[in-house]
C-alpha cells in the first residue's frame, strides 16, 4: 500500500504542500484497496471511511466557505473607495456635460443665423436674377469674333450635333428604361413557374414509371407460364441498354432508378434477387455515392450475398474516411451471411470490437495461429494483440505472445512490437513471467531469440528478466558455447 501510495503521488505530480485533492482520492483508493483485502473487519473499515469522506467533505466545503467570504469581505472593504470614485466620475461627467451643452448652443445659434441668411439670398435671387436667354451673351466655347463668323458657327453646330448623337448612342446602349426591367422581371417569374410545372410532371412521370415497373415484376411473379426471374434477368444484364444510356444532366441515373425499382419489390419474387446482380446493384448505388440506399438494401431487401459484394462496400470505405463504420458495419453483415468468419472478425477488429471478436472466436474453433497472425497483419491494434494474448473466460489465449512479437519483427511491423515490449516491461519481472509460464506454444528457443530482439531493440532489462526465467525453469540448464566435451546424451547411459 506504501509504494502504491508513492507511486500514485510521483504519478500525479503531488507534493507535501499539495494539491489536497489528489491526496484525498488517493487515500480514499487506499481505504478501498484494505477493505477488499480484509474481510473480517470490512463493516468496521468501511464505517470508518464513511467518515473519512464526510470529514474529508466538510473540509471541502469549508474551504469553498472560507473563499466565498473572504471574497465577499474584499467586497465590502473596496465599497467606500469605489463610492468615492463614483462620486468623483459624476462631477466630471457633470463638467463635460455643461461644456457640451454650451457648445451645442453655440453650433445651433451659427446653423440658424446660416439658415436665416440662405433664406434671404435665395429670395433676392427670384426677385432680381430670374434666368432669362440672352442672345447677347457669348456662345460658350467661342470667342466673340468667331460668334460672329457664320462658318465658325456651322462648325461648331455640327460639334455639337456630333457629340448629342454620341451621347443618345451610349445612353442606349449602356442603360435601358425602368419599365425593360419591370418586363424582364415579368418574364422570368412565367419562366420559374412554367420549370416547376415541368419538374413536377416529370417527377409524376418518374412515379408511373416505377409503378409500372413494379406491376409489370408483380404480374411476372404471379404467373406461372413465364421463365424464371434468373432468366429474365440475364436477359436484362445482355442488353446493357441502360448502361450505355448513361447519365442526363439534372436527371437521376436510370441504371439506379432500375436497381431501386427491382430491389424494392424483391419480397414479392420467390427466390432472392441473384448474386451477380445484387453485386451490380451495389457497384452502381456506390458509384453514385448512395450510400443510404445501399444500406437499405443490405438489411431490408431480399438479396443474395457475395464475398465481392462486401469487398466493394470495404473498398467504399477505405476511400471514404466519414462512412467507414458504416461501410464496415455493412461488410460484417455480409460476410456473417456469406460464412466468412476471417473476414467478419476482421471488420469487427477494424471497428474496435475487439472483446466481441474474441468472443467469436470461442464459438467459431477453426481457426488456426496462421490465421490470427494474419489477422493482426492485417489489423495492427496493439489492444487487438493483448486480447489475443490473454486469457479468456479461463480458457488459455488463442495466440502466443513471444511467436506474435517475433512474427511483428519478421514482417516489417517493428514499431508495433515495440510498443507492446514497451507495455509488457511497465509489468516488470512479475508480469513477463506470468506471461511465459502461461504460454504453452512458444519454446524455449523461440524465448531465447525474443529476449536477442529485447537487447537488439534496447529493451536491456527486459532481456535480462526472460534469461533469468528461463534459467529457473526445472530442467532447463545453460550450455557454455566454450564447452566443446560436453555429452548432451550422458544421462542416458546412467
Amino acid at each position: 500500500m506504501q509504494r502504491y501510495i508513492v507511486t500514485e503521488t510521483i504519478r500525479v505530480g503531488c507534493n507535501e504542500e499539495g494539491p489536497a485533492d489528489e491526496y484525498y482520492i488517493i487515500y480514499r483508493n487506499v481505504f478501498d484497496k484494505v477493505i477488499d483485502y480484509v474481510k473480517a473487519y470490512k463493516p468496521i473499515l468501511t464505517s470508518i471511511k464513511k467518515e473519512y469522506d464526510t470529514f474529508i467533505e466538510t473540509i471541502k466545503r469549508s474551504q469553498r466557505t472560507t473563499v466565498c467570504l473572504h471574497g465577499k469581505l474584499k467586497v465590502l472593504a473596496a465599497e467606500p473607495t469605489t463610492l468615492a470614485y463614483h462620486r468623483k466620475r459624476i462631477t466630471q461627467l457633470e463638467a463635460k456635460m455643461r461644456v457640451i451643452e454650451n457648445n451645442s448652443s453655440k453650433i445651433q445659434s451659427q446653423i440658424d443665423k446660416m439658415k436665416q441668411l440662405r433664406a434671404e439670398y435665395d429670395k433676392k435671387e427670384v426677385k432680381y436674377c430670374t434666368f432669362s436667354k440672352g442672345p447677347s451673351k457669348p456662345i460658350p466655347g467661342m470667342t466673340v469674333q468667331e460668334s460672329v463668323n457664320l462658318d465658325a458657327l456651322t462648325k461648331y453646330l455640327k460639334h455639337l450635333e456630333d457629340k448629342y448623337a454620341e451621347i443618345k448612342q451610349v445612353k442606349s446602349q449602356k442603360y435601358i428604361p425602368a419599365q425593360k426591367k419591370a418586363d424582364l422581371d415579368e418574364e422570368m417569374i412565367v419562366a420559374l413557374k412554367r420549370r416547376d410545372l415541368t419538374e413536377n410532371l416529370n417527377k409524376e412521370l418518374h412515379h408511373q414509371r416505377l409503378q409500372i415497373i413494379s406491376y409489370a415484376l408483380s404480374s411476372w411473379v404471379k404467373s406461372g407460364v413465364s421463365p424464371s426471374f434468373q432468366d429474365f434477368m440475364q436477359q436484362i444484364q445482355k442488353t446493357k441498354d441502360l448502361h450505355v444510356i448513361g447519365k442526363i444532366k439534372g436527371r437521376p441515373f436510370p441504371l439506379l432508378l432500375f436497381f431501386e425499382a427491382v430491389f424494392g419489390t424483391s419480397h414479392a419474387f420467390r427466390r432472392p434477387i441473384d448474386a451477380e446482380l445484387t453485386l451490380e446493384g451495389i457497384k452502381c448505388g456506390l458509384s453514385e455515392k448512395r450510400l443510404d440506399l445501399v444500406t437499405n438494401w443490405v438489411t431490408q431487401e431480399r438479396l443474395t450475398f457475395s464475398e465481392e459484394a462486401g469487398d466493394v462496400i470495404c473498398d467504399y470505405g477505405e476511400r471514404d474516411t466519414y462512412n467507414k463504420a458504416k461501410c464496415l458495419a455493412l461488410g460484417q453483415i455480409i460476410y456473417n451471411k456469406c460464412g466468412l468468419h476471417k473476414k467478419f472478425l476482421l471488420c469487427l477488429c477494424k471497428q474496435g470490437q475487439f472483446h466481441a471478436a474474441i468472443e467469436y472466436m470461442q464459438q467459431f474453433k477453426n481457426l488456426t495461429s496462421d490465421d490470427l497472425m494474419q489477422l493482426i497483419k492485417l489489423c495492427p491494434y496493439t489492444e487487438l494483440i493483448q486480447c489475443l494474448t490473454k486469457e479468456w473466460n479461463g480458457k488459455p489465449p488463442p495466440l502466443s505472445f513471444g511467436l506474435a512479437i517475433l512474427h511483428l519483427f519478421s514482417v516489417d511491423m517493428k514499431k508495433v512490437g515495440i510498443k507492446l515490449l514497451q507495455e509488457i516491461s511497465k509489468g516488470g519481472k512479475d508480469a513477463i513471467e506470468h506471461v511465459m509460464i502461461n504460454d504453452p506454444f512458444c519454446s524455449i528457443e523461440n524465448w531465447q531469440e525474443m529476449a536477442s530482439l529485447c537487447l537488439q531493440n534496447g529493451f536491456h532489462k527486459l532481456s535480462h528478466d526472460i534469461i533469468s526465467i528461463l534459467r529457473s525453469q526445472a530442467g532447463v540448464t545453460e550450455i557454455s558455447t566454450e564447452d566443446d566435451a560436453v555429452n548432451l546424451m550422458e544421462h542416458v547411459f546412467w
